[in-house]
């Protein structure tokens, strides 16, 4: 019967030894490697190539802004740092950035559309057609006659649909709402084109859309019995229950229902 005997120690030694030997060299190599894939030119990022409908940038400036912020070459940069670099330039919502061989990132930018002004006139805040509020140099918006949103915090998106509600309602009196406030209290204020600022009340959006359709149908008649337009509106007060109250250069009315009945005291 044959029976394996242990190897001496020596030999242990040796081959463990060699093995070390062996690993280290191997570490030593990827290493050598690593620093070459790092150092070499030919792995440098050598275009960014910028897709997308821009309004407010251009590609030279967008390549001129981020290329400083990319750190590592074609294998090694960081796709997601660069993303968060496009996206930090102004007036940019959204990037996707990818890499193209040999040497090039290709990056897809979707700019934000400023539909509205967010928080007071000496901010410089927007809003988007998401509802998403962005910063931005209010000086480049093109657009002419943006309204004015206000709320509190994460409200945007909210205000920004009801003033989609409420504006077509104005709209036969020949009145824009320039201003939409949410207050602290759930209620909501708009302030038109004609400068009258008009307290809507709270509630579902369907209850305060139909407060105003019907002030929008009796106001007409109600100026007119003192011998007043539309445009005469200096404030209403749609929070009454059955009515509203409203006041008019020269006269301040109080309307006792829907119809427009109305007691009138002289100011």
């Amino acid at each position: 019967m044959n029976q394996t005997l242990p190897a001496p120690l020596d030999v242990k030694l040796m081959n463990l030894t060699a093995s070390v030997l062996f690993v280290g060299c191997a570490m030593a190599v990827l290493a050598a490697g690593a620093w070459w894939v790092l150092r070499y030119p030919g792995f440098a990022i050598a275009r960014i190539v910028v897709q997308g409908e821009l309004v407010h940038n251009n590609a030279v400036t967008l390549r001129a802004n981020v290329a400083p912020h990319l750190v590592g070459n074609f294998f090694t940069v960081d796709l997601r740092a660069a993303r968060e670099a496009f996206e930090q330039v102004p007036w940019v919502r959204r990037a996707q950035v990818r890499r193209v061989y040999p040497g090039s990132l290709r990056v897809e930018l979707q700019e934000h559309d400023a539909v509205a002004y967010w928080g007071p006139d000496t901010g410089s805040a927007l809003v988007n057609s998401q509802g998403e509020v962005f910063e931005a140099n209010v000086g480049d918006v093109e657009q002419e006659g943006l309204p004015r949103l206000q709320g509190p915090a994460g409200s945007s998106a909210e205000v920004l649909q009801m003033y989609g509600l409420l504006e077509p309602v104005f709209q036969p009196l020949g009145l824009d709402v320039e201003e939409l406030e949410l207050t602290g209290r759930g209620g909501w204020r708009a302030t038109l084109d004609s400068e009258a600022v008009v307290e809507l009340g709270g509630g579902t959006p369907q209850e305060v859309v139909q407060r105003t359709q019907r002030f929008v149908r009796t106001l007409t008649q109600v100026a007119a019995q003192y011998g007043r337009r539309v445009d005469a509106l200096e404030s209403a007060d749609l929070r009454h229950a059955g009515g509203y109250a409203l006041r008019l250069r020269g006269v301040t009315t109080v309307s006792a229902d829907a119809t427009g009945a109305t007691a009138v005291r002289k100011r």
